[in-house]
């Protein structure tokens, strides 16, 4: 007699990978996370994953790691078949990601796997296809086994066509760009985890990346991922318990920073997993301390005896479970709010000012000269006293350089080094006044300004624009001039010195011998017959003082030491800053000359001054908000003196 139910029958193997890769492989980002944890079990130091469609189309993940050898290749993609354990007693003692030898078999069953690696003792890579967990041919008709090919010591594992045969699901998924986000939420996790690893992700066919780790530490990765004005905020939070036989570290954000939604990043034993739990304990503690509907940021990292977590309680290993999961998460609580214990003292605040602490400008405003952005005397000369032509305004665009070289990296260590915090802030902060005379600006401040044209040109060492100059000019004959005004200061020392004609000789053939560099570097163009083409735009929109470039000229062969490269560097920036820095324009005509005959139809003189106070408001003082680093000399020195204490003021009016 039979029923009328449906009989039972065993699924054929086809049918059951199936079912249980869409069970392990639910959308793109869990392959990847599935591929990353491979890399990183393979000791891989440089992870590059590329994405199209929102890994629907092709997902690609490409490490460093240890490779994978020939005869390992038919079985990478059988269920069941690993590397990690021999037996089930195994998973008590697990150190690794990976360990049921399921992620690619299942992969395989709903994508076209292609498997590119190589081993460190290996002649040369090998390439192999997968479908359904078994080679098959690159093309019909052909072998099935692994091909050599050219190849990097690593693995190159590259997934196309993600779920092409099942439908439902590849329209169930959401958009690309929202799988896409997904994808560098877990690659970002795993970056700030394992910080000293280099983590590429970009899409395919893009030549710049969509992020990529700067291996440091889990703060620098934290600040790169989430941005400076959390990592600020950042608690450092270490503890081990023998008792309980686990250890925490964590990073988690202070009484001062918020977001409407908390960031959670969980590591227990180095997987990347999620905690109900674990989320609520925390979100319960930053209660007593924020605001309503605010979270906190929490990167929690738990480290505990293999024997003690079980990692095999969900397909995608997203949740484990561990021994005295209630005492542990008290536990972890507890220091958290030790260390949070301190909050009053750590939270700022933003008082409103007394009255007579009240400043009459802000160093934020704008006024209505800041918005005619280009100075009418530039591009004119500023100086009559040198026979040198006036320089053009053109700006030649140059490919921005990356600089790397030691000794100019050294250079700009030891500005900062050496800058003077306060000073600094008080340049960033100014509020120009006006000019008093040629040597002193009111701000609140009076000020020297040769060290802000040494740091710009370090700053842009190897990146300057040029200033072409509308005629060349003789180098020659500018060091002859130089030196001639030299002994003309000094004529006791004419007989100790060489003659004009042979110092120019010299120092003309020691920068032509150097033109290339200094082209390359400083943007200071040389012919090969000596003369002049360009200068460096080191601040745009202001012209040294060309009086000055004969001496610059003859410095530039007398002062700088040509044989030991940062002593080089660091000597032309000095020179280049010499030449550069503020001077008063020269002083008004005699009564003699404003008798001599003038032109009526001639143009009217440019005002000299005006075009000087304009570059010292608009374009110099704007460069010391955004470069200038104070040195710790300059506080110390007569540069600043302060006119005015604005309270002090208030009480003597008060006294009034």
């Amino acid at each position: 007699m039979t029923t009328g139910g449906p009989r039972i029958q065993k699924l054929c193997e086809s049918v059951a990978n199936r079912i249980a890769a869409g069970e392990i492989i639910q959308r793109p980002s869990n392959a990847i996370k599935e591929l990353v944890e491979n890399s990183l079990d393979a000791k891989a130091t440089s992870i590059a994953i590329s994405v199209r469609d929102g890994g629907l189309k092709v997902l690609q993940i490409q490490d460093n790691g240890t490779g994978i050898a020939k005869d390992d290749l038919p079985l990478v993609c059988e269920r069941f078949a690993t590397s990690k354990i021999r037996e089930f007693d195994d998973l008590a003692s697990i150190g690794t990601y990976g360990f049921r030898g399921e992620a690619l078999a299942s992969i395989s069953h709903v994508a076209h796997v292609t498997i590119t690696t190589k081993t460190q003792d290996s002649p040369c890579a090998w390439k192999a296809h997968y479908s359904d967990g078994s080679l098959v041919p690159a093309k019909a008709g052909g072998s099935a086994d692994a091909k050599p090919t050219a190849g990097n010591v690593g693995t190159q594992i590259m997934i196309e066509d993600l779920f092409f045969n099942v439908p439902i699901r590849r329209k169930a998924l959401k958009s690309a760009s929202e799988e896409y986000n997904r994808i560098m939420d877990v690659i970002q996790k795993y970056a700030i985890h394992n910080s000293s690893i280099l983590f590429t992700c970009k899409k395919v066919g893009s030549n710049t990346a969509d992020f990529r780790s700067n291996p440091g530490t889990t703060r620098d990765a934290i600040r790169q991922v989430y941005g400076a004005a959390v990592c600020k905020e950042l608690i450092d939070v270490s503890h081990t318990d023998e008792g309980l036989e686990f250890s925490l570290s964590a990073c988690v954000s202070n009484a001062n920073y918020s977001v409407k939604k908390m960031a959670f990043l969980l590591f227990i034993n180095h997987r990347s997993v999620d905690s109900t739990a674990i989320r609520r304990a925390l979100e319960n503690l930053y209660a007593a301390f924020l605001p309503k509907n605010a979270h906190p940021f929490c990167y929690v990292s738990l480290e505990m005896k293999p024997q003690n977590v079980d990692v095999n309680v969900h397909p995608t290993k997203k949740e484990v479970m561990f021994l005295n999961e209630e005492k542990v998460i008290e536990c972890l609580c507890d220091v958290i709010r030790e260390k949070l214990a301190g909050v009053n003292d750590s939270r700022t605040f933003a008082p409103a000012p007394y009255e007579h602490e009240l400043i009459r400008t802000d160093s934020r405003m704008q006024t209505l000269d800041a918005y005619i952005r280009t100075n009418p005397t530039f591009g004119k000369s500023l100086s009559d006293a040198s026979s040198a032509t006036p320089a053009e305004a053109a700006e030649a665009p140059r490919e921005l350089v990356d600089v790397q070289l030691t000794s100019v990296l050294n250079l700009r260590a030891q500005v900062r080094a050496q800058a003077h915090a306060g000073v600094t802030d008080l340049f960033r902060g100014h509020t120009y006044v006006g000019a008093v005379d040629g040597q002193w600006v009111l701000l609140q401040y009076g000020t020297k300004l040769r060290e802000l044209f040494y740091q710009l040109g370090l700053h842009g060492f190897s990146n300057f624009g040029f200033t072409h100059l509308s005629e060349a000019v003789s180098i020659r004959q500018l060091v002859q001039l130089a030196v001639e005004e030299q002994l003309q200061l000094h004529p006791d020392r004419a007989d100790e010195l060489q003659s004009p004609e042979q110092v120019a000789a010299q120092i003309t053939e020691a920068i032509v011998e150097r033109r290339e560099m200094l082209e390359e570097y400083f943007s200071l163009r040389v012919s090969e017959d000596g003369m002049l083409l360009a200068l460096p735009v080191l601040l745009r929109e202001y012209e040294p003082p060309l009086g000055k470039l004969p001496l610059f000229l003859l410095r530039l062969g007398t002062e700088v030491n040509w044989d030991e490269e940062e002593p080089c560097f660091e000597g032309i920036c000095r020179e280049l800053a010499i030449f550069y820095a503020c001077e008063p324009p020269p002083a008004p005509a005699t009564q003699d000359d404003e008798k001599a005959d003038v032109d009526e139809t001639a143009s009217a003189p440019i005002d000299y001054l005006a075009a000087y106070n304009w570059s010292l408001e608009h374009v110099v003082l704007k460069a010391c908000k955004q470069w200038y680093l104070a040195s710790r000399d300059i506080a110390k020195g007569q540069s600043i003196v302060q006119v005015v204490d604005l309270p002090d003021l208030y009480k003597v009016f008060e006294r009034c």
